[in-house]
């Protein structure tokens, strides 16, 4: 991929994922924002609500800007602060969306689709943190292109919805598919990503101190 497309790409990721960011902190600051099942959950669960609204926002908003390689290596600083805020970020977004993939609508086939996005979004970005933690960067970067693209499936929920209503689906088969169509594809983009990339970085090796005397 030329460095014109790599930078197209990343940009409209980017302001999806601001823009879907945008949208979610409006409906978790303004009543009435939203689908009504949100106020639904804004008085049954309201915890599970804010920790995914929350969390997920935040998750999104910055996880471009850490795949980026030039300002990674810029400001690594901020790189390592930023990827703490987004592991805890969208550990608690995951959490609230496992709790609330049992209450979604239209039924087991949603309550499967989304529970099992909430559950690898946790694997994910929960091997991410340990890799990083272990020093092996290599693998850390892929968990991390993993655990975005999880997170993105915010984004393309929002786009595939307003698709399904333009070409006439009706509502609660099209959820049914989206609840799945809005990740799997997604985490198989990731994978050619990585392979296509080859996103990798050699182990690190300490040195030991020479031995005196």
């Amino acid at each position: 991929m030329s460095d014109f497309a790599r930078r197209a790409v990343w940009g409209t990721m980017t302001f999806l994922a601001v823009a879907t960011s945008a949208y979610a902190a409006v409906v978790l600051l303004v009543p009435g924002i939203g689908a009504p099942f949100v106020a639904d959950r804004r008085v049954d669960m309201p915890l599970a609500l804010y920790a995914h609204l929350g969390g997920g926002l935040i998750a999104m908003a910055i996880g471009p800007f850490q795949l980026h390689a030039g300002l990674r290596r810029r400001w690594l600083g901020l790189h390592r602060f930023m990827g703490r805020t987004y592991v805890i970020a969208a550990l608690a977004s995951a959490l609230g969306a496992l709790g609330m993939a049992r209450v979604s609508m239209e039924g087991i086939v949603t309550h499967l689709g989304f529970g099992l996005l909430a559950l690898a979004w946790l694997f994910t970005t929960g091997m991410a943190w340990l890799r990083i933690r272990a020093r092996d960067q290599g693998a850390h970067r892929r968990w991390m292109i993993r655990s975005y693209a999880l997170t993105l499936a915010a984004v393309m929920l929002r786009l595939y919805l307003p698709l399904s209503m333009v070409i006439g689906l009706e509502f609660p088969n099209a959820y049914r598919v989206i609840s799945w169509l809005c990740w799997v594809p997604n985490l198989l983009v990731a994978e050619w990503i990585i392979v296509r990339t080859r996103v990798s970085l050699p182990p690190l090796v300490v040195t030991p101190p020479p031995a005196r005397g």
